[in-house]
């Protein structure tokens, strides 16, 4: 039988039944009052590798002044059964009337009309078939219904522009998945939205089930802005947990996107090789791989895989139509793919049958002369996709080991982190269940847990009160500074001082120390920044923190003002940490943390340092605060000075880049740095702090902190705070423009050579102390020994000498004395020494020598 482009082509049960309308061959019933519906079924013969005809059936329709066509089929269920059946929908037009009516066919071939409905309009958007048979339909943007229970067209309450996806649904029973225009809130102007919001919010992804006619809310199946460009979907899997609906679903765009979600959530997409795609199905092939079949409306189709990640692994051209089931018998799924062929117009003539693994057949070839090739080439391909598939699975399996072994260590740092938290916070820390947890306790079971406490744990409770002046914070550009203000009374008593922000919510997705750079800064009222010393990121991966302080400060000159120092008796270590990623949490608590070695002073002049860590307090951070401007800077011009506070001077300071430029003129004074500064840059000096001056000039500039300190007339060192390099080069561009030629300027490592000088003269101090004490602890016990030895041979010693070698006793005694002294000698000039001593000794020798070097590598 001939084929025409209106045949309808179904699988089922692994036939391919082909659906034709023909009028009736005999002369006495050709006329114009009847028409055939014939259906054939194929089988594919694995023997002759065609399709042959298994049986047939045809149904006889009036068409007097009618014209009779084929909408759809579908393979649906039954409802007085639950057995699936293939169903075909008619429609018989005549005039200005539309009869519809869905027919079932049997396995008998026997056709059973279910029923029929009449329209004064006739059907052409989103026809779905569903179980029943019941029909479903999109007209004016209204969506209709029909089923074989009650035999009536109904109308659901809702507007639509297009159904997607038709189908059940676990607990909710059959559902429309569907696309409408967004409702939006009625507080909302319409016409205050911008262009992409109206792209994205302009319409909205639904649910809507038939039986109990509620709406489903679209974020369970994708996010509201793939509402616009989604085109078809098919939901692979729906299950309900803990009263939760849970949907995979695969939907493919207008974008020539095809894109895997699950629970709302989009998982992995993939670039489509053709345009306008129309409809996506699936396929389960005999290796358990899932295949997604798209196809388009050139009459093209592609097989798109998902393992690992959604890949296209084949596509073909002037496909007719694409089908899934199980053709040759295999308990798998295959791919019938039947071609557009002009030249030959039987039945199944162009095909190809794949599974894009071993099932691979296809028309046109000559199986006779190449099934001995075409096997092996089958069985060795077959037994390479096995090895492949083994050593696929021994990689997942140890990738799924590193992923429990990354969780496991995750859970330790979290509850470590915990315990760091109740120990500063001095309550005791209770640990979870090990039997909950999965894990094994680090710490050992002990009877007193007393004893269990570390001296470093001791030593962090018994910091002395007071130790504080202020916690403040402050929000410079996308940082956050944190800052605590020390007593110089116990500052002077610290070295290597940072500070470290530890959140106090529990995240039990993310590690609660937030990443942050701690910094020292001591300003005086009427002086300059001593030093701004960077120390390691917190928290600190085992390394010392160089607190490269300075002691003689940069001074600059300018009218009226004092030059001799008045410290404010306070130094403020700060906290800088991007600010960011804390507003993701819209609000945060953070607790502070202050790590430094504390200086226990002995009484023979040695020094002994322990590590401490001190709660300083809590900080909260909103949105709303910060919205509101809360804690931004505020440096405002009042007359002829700068009025920031002093936490916002060190704020600005904390987040600055500091660089140091030593100016020197030969035949001129430097006049025109103070005039430059004064003028060209419109700076005005802090009320709290006036060698410090901050430039009000407009543009990138704005912001920037000066400090020039005049030695003499003829050289000075001028050190820039800025936010950037861009900002430095601007500023050092500005300033060559109004020096004279003859002067010359160069960049400095860090600080003034005088001060740098002075930190190397008591840095080299301290080292030799420090190899002074380790060997005067070793002579201490040396001479502890050989007192010991000459309290032992004290009676010889008082013994004349003459009279011992005068008789046999006073020479073993002599003999004695002299083997008791080489033995002492030897032990002398051979001193052992306690493996953890020695370590003590380097380690407080290399610390030394280590602040040394680093503050001569700054003055070379």
């Amino acid at each position: 039988m001939l084929l025409s482009e209106q045949d309808q082509f179904l699988s089922y049960n692994g036939e391919v039944l082909v659906f034709q309308l023909s009028k009736p061959k005999h002369a006495e019933e050709a006329d114009d009052k009847t028409m055939n519906l014939c259906v054939r079924r194929m089988v594919f013969n694995r023997d002759s590798k065609l399709f042959v005809q298994k049986s047939s059936g045809v149904f006889n329709m009036g068409a007097s002044h009618s014209k009779v066509e084929m909408i759809c089929c579908s393979c649906t269920t039954d409802s007085r059964t639950g057995i699936i059946l293939p169903c075909i929908l008619m429609k018989n037009k005549k005039r200005n009337n539309v009869k519809y009516f869905l027919l079932l066919l049997h396995s008998s071939n026997q056709f059973e009309p279910s029923f029929y409905f009449k329209l004064d309009y006739e059907l052409k958007e989103d026809i779905r078939l569903f179980a029943g048979p019941s029909l479903l339909w999109r007209h004016a943007n209204k969506l209709f219904y029909i089923s074989s229970n009650t035999c009536v067209v109904q109308s659901a309450p809702v507007q639509l522009s297009s159904v997607v996806w038709t189908g059940e649904i676990v607990g909710e029973g059959t559902v429309v998945l569907g696309i409408r225009t967004a409702c939006l809130p009625e507080t909302e102007d319409p016409a205050g939205f911008s262009v992409s919001d109206r792209a994205i919010w302009g319409s909205e992804f639904f649910g809507y089930t038939i039986q109990t006619q509620k709406m489903l809310s679209g974020t369970c199946f994708m996010p509201h802005a793939y509402s616009r460009v989604v085109s078809s979907v098919y939901v692979c899997k729906s299950e309900r947990l803990k009263k939760q609906l849970r949907v995979s679903l695969v939907a493919i765009t207008h974008k020539n996107q095809l894109i895997w979600f699950q629970n709302g959530v989009p998982k992995g997409v993939c670039e489509l090789p053709y345009e306008k795609p129309c409809s996506v199905k699936p396929a389960l092939t005999s290796s358990n791989d899932l295949l997604f079949v798209v196809s388009f409306a050139s009459g093209s189709s592609c097989v798109v895989q998902r393992r690992d990640s959604l890949q296209v692994a084949s596509k073909w051209q002037k496909v007719k139509c694409v089908l899934v089931d199980d053709f040759i018998g295999s308990g798998s799924e295959q791919l019938l793919l039947l071609f557009k062929d002009d030249s030959n117009t039987d039945v199944l003539s162009t095909f190809k049958i794949t599974d894009l693994g071993e099932v691979n057949y296809a028309s046109g070839i000559n199986y006779k002369h190449d099934v001995p090739a075409a096997e092996g080439l089958q069985e060795n391909g077959l037994l390479t996709v096995r090895a492949l598939e083994t050593r696929l699975q021994a990689g997942w399996t140890s990738v799924r080991e590193l992923q429990q072994h990354l969780g496991l260590q995750k859970k330790v740092i979290l509850e470590s982190c915990r315990a760091l938290i109740d120990l500063v916070e001095e309550r005791p820390h209770i640990l979870p269940n090990s039997k909950e947890e999965g894990l094994v306790s680090l710490w050992d079971d002990v009877e007193n847990p007393a004893d269990s406490f570390s001296r470093e744990t001791l030593l962090a409770c018994t910091v002395p009160e007071h130790f504080t002046e202020e916690l403040w914070q402050r929000v410079v550009g996308d940082s956050l500074v944190v800052g605590v203000k020390l007593k110089e009374s116990f500052y002077l008593s610290l070295s290597d001082v940072s500070l470290s922000l530890v959140m106090d919510q529990d995240f039990s997705s993310i590690s609660p120390i937030i990443k942050c750079q701690s910094k020292i800064i001591k300003l005086s009222k009427a002086f300059s920044a001593l030093a701004v010393s960077s120390s390691q990121i917190e928290p600190p991966p085992k390394k010392m923190k160089l607190d490269l302080h300075s002691k003689n400060d940069l001074k600059k000159e300018f009218p009226k003002r004092s030059s001799r120092i008045q410290l404010d008796g306070a130094k403020t270590v700060t906290a800088v940490t991007s600010l960011s990623p804390l507003l993701a949490f819209h609000r945060v608590c953070c607790v502070v943390l202050l790590h430094a070695r504390k200086q226990n002073h002995q009484s023979d002049s040695s020094q002994q340092s322990k590590k401490i860590t001190v709660l300083c307090g809590k900080i909260l951070l909103s949105l709303e605060d910060i919205s509101i401007g809360r804690y931004s800077i505020k440096m405002l011009r009042d007359n002829s000075y700068c009025t920031g506070s002093m936490e916002d001077i060190l704020a600005v300071l904390a987040v600055s880049i500091r660089f140091s430029f030593q100016i020197v003129s030969c035949d001129c004074t430097l006049t025109p740095v103070s005039s430059w500064l004064l003028g060209e840059m419109e700076c005005t000096p802090f009320k709290e702090c006036q060698d410090n001056i901050f430039c009000h000039k407009a543009g990138n500039i704005h912001g920037t902190i000066f400090n020039w300190a005049l030695k003499n007339p003829f050289e000075g060192v001028l050190t820039i705070f800025c936010r950037n390099l861009t900002v430095l080069f601007q500023c050092l561009h500005s300033l060559t423009r109004g020096l004279p030629p003859s002067c010359h300027v160069k960049l400095l490592r860090s600080g003034s050579k005088g001060g740098l000088t002075e930190q190397l003269a008591l840095a080299l101090e301290k080292e030799m102390l420090t190899l002074k004490n380790s060997l005067f602890l070793k002579e201490t016990k040396a001479e502890n020994s050989l007192t010991w030895g000459t309290e032992s041979g004290k009676k010889i010693n008082n013994a004349p000498l003459a009279s011992l070698l005068d008789t046999e006793e006073g020479v073993q005694q002599f003999r004695k004395k002299l083997q008791h002294e080489r033995e002492e000698s030897v032990r002398s000039m051979n001193q052992t020494m306690n493996g953890a001593l020695y370590q003590k000794i380097a380690l407080e020798i290399a610390e030394a020598q280590l602040r040394s070097d680093m503050i001569v590598w700054r003055l070379a």
